[in-house]
């Protein structure tokens, strides 16, 4: 095999073009999206039994529920929340659960016990993923239309015509109003008539239907015979007969008046101060968001053909906007690294040649890693792409070191053909090649054990750059050489340039170091001292922070309070957030979120779209509206957050990073201890947005029946309720078929939405003659405060304190808590605290990356052994890599950045890295020990690597220097990771240029 590259050139030269070739289609057809398509372990179960009072709900619904839940194979932690008529359980399975498997599960589990629970009863399950939130909005708006015309347009024309877009799962339409029928009855002319509301209700029911009579056989034809008693108009629904007694037919429009109202809802949407109607789109889990959103696009162009003049659809929200400019900043940041990082490989080799097969390999490097990408489905994303960005100083390396070496043997041995050049130089950098590749590729292994969201998103990332560097692997040892081949040979350099190059390698402080290990040791202690110094002090977070440019504002108004009262204080913040220069466009829901969520009237949320080019940070804008909306609507509770951190957080058990839990046995007990905790979090720095986690539910007008009188006057409870209803809030009694829609018909006394609590008491009931009896006469009618809502985790009630993070990291900011909470808040005997949200997550993703860290320093230790069989040497090695952490902490330090899952992630690296350039320092060092002393062996090897090593750390420091500065949303994800490798790089130059060759001549000096 001596000639290898010379006899196979031209088969690897096809390979080479099937590569680019390859690589170009597979980078074209991979989908982009802004994270990996991650399914989370999380089921959601939401139950709706009208208005049941909170402790009857949680005997009759939420604890069967959860009871079934728990049964459930793969489940880790059930929680629920329980308030009026509804419930909403959270179930957390494992990470390796099948989650499609558990929802079926959980589903054939509450169809067990269905009989169990309320008859009447409402259960939605669904997973909880990415999917399921809207990728991008519109806001439907018209001053000429109704809101009904409005609500009927987006459903009838706009979703249909949106909804044959590929990759479009569902298109949801909130705001706007439903058409209705209201048949406001006369009581006098009922009662005077005898009619009751009953008869009125039997009399559609029995009328307004359309069924089949069978099927008629004629000559040679099939006739299906139908008998259609549909209501189609309002004269159809006027002219219904209530009675015929006969004496005389009775009509509905004898004795009501039939009208076209606005539905019956409890929700308010608005957009940029005007009602409107909002168009949300979901795609497809599989679908391609940048593809679908360009799609949608030129949809949308197209709609105004279409809609009624006056009538105009905006944008509110587009994810993929993001999800661009994120993915632009990591491949900006990519492409400027990598032209620097060759920039200096040219300045060092200072030949074109060589810097010119450099700057081919690279690519073929990145396509053969986007062809294998592409074959695991795999998509463009954020964490692929800075998984690249963060490899491309390894790659380089790769690069430099075979180039650098075949460069170096033609200044040695001019003489000899380029071929044998190669051939010998791949020869002599093989063992080095293989051991060096695998001590950066075993570092990333652990990561398979790390678990949680951190771990889901992590484990692409460095699955990522074990592809990356295993491809730099294979094109260094048999693509690069054929490339520097194709490149031309080399002009031959005259003998006495062999002469003046190996004076110029000695390196005269090598040995002046060497022989002062003193120096060496006292580094060794200040770097021990900085890992020991600075890390106590470092800030610490659980994943990477991004400015997205956008803002989720979640308010509540005080329990109870009505619709109109709510929307009028929201004006009031309207005005404030219109105010702001930095703010572009903004969408309100009122009575429903973004989201699977239980909402109450008086809840809700802004989505807030920040302009691109601003002066100021979203956090700092969060900020300015925080304290104008506290300072003008103390009433109102507030949480911000952005919108891809909220997703996440909705996807995980908590949206705020600050979440302590409180489990006791009795409420009341809680909601003290609840209310005490969060005053001592309120008056810790660096929080935001507390909230005790004690939601009220309004008040209730509580009408119990007196069953004595109602079988006194013949009336039976289900008729004295429905008679109630319709007083108040209408009965639907079918519906009316027009064109592709169906309106509700809905019974209904005339100025029902204008009583009051007074109002209630002096109402009056049919008695099954069509005589009135005052209400008072046969219920009881009282007010009852709200109740509050009632939380559990694992079958146990607790308390729930939540907030948010404002300038401060999470670790200290806990620890302060942590000790307020100690020190001023006794629990009674039962009563317990645990701290959970991004905190809970943190500490747990730490102690999985500490493993991670141990394991993964280990595998690069055996690597090592199993290369150099010696054990003092890896020791050595180890040690050496271990302390370029040092380097890593005083960046993170110096540049006020926290250790997180990402920087941390760094950390890992470096070892890998310090380890890698370790291994070709001693090979050299063994080689030159055949010829030479061992102090003169040092000098040599030191005084060989140093061009390829300060090619290899400026290079990579360079490449990587785009992501630490952190600039676009995507780029600051990775920021973390590049500041620690960057530092981690800096310390390594003294470490592998000082310590260790001071430390192998002390342990090699009698050999």
């Amino acid at each position: 095999m001596k000639n290898f590259f010379l006899t196979h050139k031209n088969p690897i030269i096809i390979i080479l073009a099937i590569m680019m070739f390859g690589g170009v289609i597979a980078y074209e057809n991979l989908k982009t999206s802004l994270f990996p398509e991650i399914t989370f372990p999380k089921i959601k179960i939401i139950a709706d039994a009208g208005l049941q009072p909170v402790d009857r709900m949680m005997v009759t619904v939420t604890r069967p529920l959860e009871n079934a839940v728990k049964q459930v194979p793969g489940l880790k932690l059930v929680r629920s929340t329980t308030s009026r008529g509804s419930c909403e359980i959270s179930a957390f399975m494992n990470w390796n659960s099948d989650i499609d498997l558990s929802q079926q599960r959980i589903e054939s589990r509450i169809n067990q016990i269905r009989n169990a629970l309320p008859p009447d009863i409402n259960i939605s399950v669904e997973k909880m993923n990415p999917s399921i939130l809207p990728v991008m909005g519109y806001t439907l708006e018209s001053h000429s239309k109704s809101p009904i015309e409005l609500r009927q347009i987006a459903t009838y024309t706009i979703k249909p015509f949106l909804s044959q877009v590929e990759g479009v799962a569902e298109v949801r339409v909130s705001g706007g109003k439903t058409k209705e029928y209201w048949v406001e009855l006369d009581k006098n002319k009922m009662s005077s008539l005898n009619i009751t509301p009953q008869q009125i209700n039997t009399a559609l029911s029995q009328t307004n239907f359309i069924r089949s009579n069978g099927y008629l056989s004629d000559y040679k034809l099939l006739y299906l015979t139908i008998t259609d008693a549909a209501l189609t108009t309002k004269s159809d629904l006027e002219d219904v007969v209530v009675s015929n007694n006969s004496h005389r037919i009775i009509q509905i429009k004898d004795i009501a008046r039939v009208n076209i109202q606005e539905g019956v809802e409890y929700t308010k949407i608005n957009a940029n101060g005007h009602d409107a109607v909002l168009i949300a789109v979901v795609k497809q889990p599989e679908a391609n968001l940048i593809i679908l959103t360009q799609e949608m696009e030129k949809r949308v162009k197209l709609l105004p053909n279409i809609l009624p003049p006056g009538v105009t659809i905006k944008p509110y929200y587009i994810q993929a906007d993001f999800v661009n400019d994120s993915v632009k900043s990591v491949t900006d940041s990519l492409w400027i690294g990598l032209g620097l990082a060759i920039i200096v490989a040219i300045i060092f080799l200072r030949s074109l040649k060589a810097s010119t097969t450099i700057l081919i390999t690279i690519p073929l490097t990145l396509c053969l890693t986007v062809i294998v990408l592409y074959s695991i489905g795999y998509t463009l994303n954020i964490m692929t792409l800075g998984a690249i960005a963060a490899a491309i100083g390894l790659i380089i390396d790769d690069a430099i070191v075979v180039v650098e070496q075949i460069h170096r043997m033609h200044e040695e041995h001019p003489d000899l053909k380029s071929y044998d050049l190669v051939h010998k130089a791949i020869i002599y950098l093989f063992q080095a090649m293989l051991g060096s590749s695998l001590s950066t590729v075993v570092i990333f292994i652990p990561f398979l054990l790390m678990t949680g969201v951190a771990g889901a998103y992590f484990k692409i990332m460095t699955n990522t750059m074990i592809i990356a560097l295993v491809c730099s692997f294979f094109v260094t040892w048999i693509c690069l050489p054929v490339v520097y081949l194709l490149l031309g040979k080399r002009s031959k350099s005259p003998k006495t340039n062999q002469t003046e190059v190996h004076a110029v390698k000695n390196q005269a402080w090598v040995i002046w170091f060497v022989k002062k290990p003193i120096i060496s040791f006292a580094a060794i202690i200040i770097f021990i001292l900085l890992i020991i110094l600075i890390l106590p002090k470092l800030q610490t977070g659980f994943l990477p922070e991004m400015d997205e440019g956008s803002i989720v504002l979640d308010y509540k108004s005080p329990p109870g309070t009505s619709l109109q009262e709510t929307d009028r204080m929201l004006k009031e913040v309207e005005q404030i957030i219109i105010k702001i220069p930095d703010v572009e466009t903004y969408s309100r829901r009122t009575g429903t979120q973004m989201g699977f969520f239980i909402t109450e009237p008086n809840n809700g949320d802004y989505l807030i779209q920040l302009k691109k080019q601003r002066s100021r940070t979203t956090e700092e804008v969060i900020s300015e509206i925080r304290n104008k909306i506290t300072a003008t609507q103390p009433s109102l509770e507030i949480d911000f957050g952005q919108v891809i951190g909220d997703m996440l957080g909705d996807l995980m058990s908590s949206t705020q990073p600050i979440e302590i839990k409180i489990f006791g046995d009795n409420h009341s007990k809680l909601t003290a201890l609840s209310k005490a905790v969060a005053a001592k979090v309120s008056e810790v720095k660096g929080t935001a947005d507390v909230f005790d986690g004690i939601v009220i539910a309004g008040p209730s007008i509580n009408v119990k029946p007196i069953y004595s009188q109602l079988a006194q006057y013949g009336i039976t409870v289900a008729d004295f309720q429905y008679q109630l209803q319709m007083a108040l809030e209408g009965n639907p009694s079918g519906t009316v078929l027009e064109k592709e829609q169906l309106s509700t018909i809905r019974l209904v006394y005339p100025n029902s939405r204008k009583y009051n609590v007074e109002g209630i008491k002096s109402m009056q009931i049919f008695l099954p003659n069509g005589k009135l009896v005052p209400i008072t006469n046969l219920a009881v009618v009282d007010i009852n405060t709200g109740d509050a809502e009632i939380a559990r985790e694992n079958l146990q009630a607790m308390g729930v304190i939540t907030a948010r993070l404002e300038n401060r990291d999470l670790g200290t900011t806990i620890q302060d808590i942590q000790q307020q909470v100690a020190s001023s808040i006794h629990l009674p005997s039962g009563y317990h605290i645990e701290y959970g949200g991004a905190y809970a997550e943190q500490q747990q993703s730490f102690k999985e990356l500490l493993m991670i860290l141990v394991s993964s320093s280990l595998l690069v230790f055996a690597v090592i052994l199993f290369l150099f069989k010696d054990f003092k040497i890896a020791t050595l090695i180890l040690f050496i890599a271990v302390l370029g952490i040092s380097g890593s902490y005083l960046a993170l330090f110096l540049t006020n950045t926290p250790l997180n899952v990402g920087s941390y992630t760094g950390l890992i690296m470096i070892i890998g890295i310090i380890g890698e350039n370790a291994i070709f320092t001693f090979l050299q060092f063994k080689e030159s020990c055949k010829e030479n002393k061992v102090q003169e062996a040092i000098v040599y090897a030191i005084s060989t690597r140093l061009r390829p090593k300060l090619m290899t750390a400026l290079g990579a420091i360079i490449a990587l220097m785009p992501l630490a500065l952190g600039i676009g949303a995507g780029a600051q994800l990775h920021q973390p990771l590049a500041i620690a490798v960057i530092g981690g790089f800096i310390v390594a130059m003294p470490l592998l240029l000082i310590v260790l060759p001071s430390i192998i001549n002390l342990l090699y000096k009698d050999q």
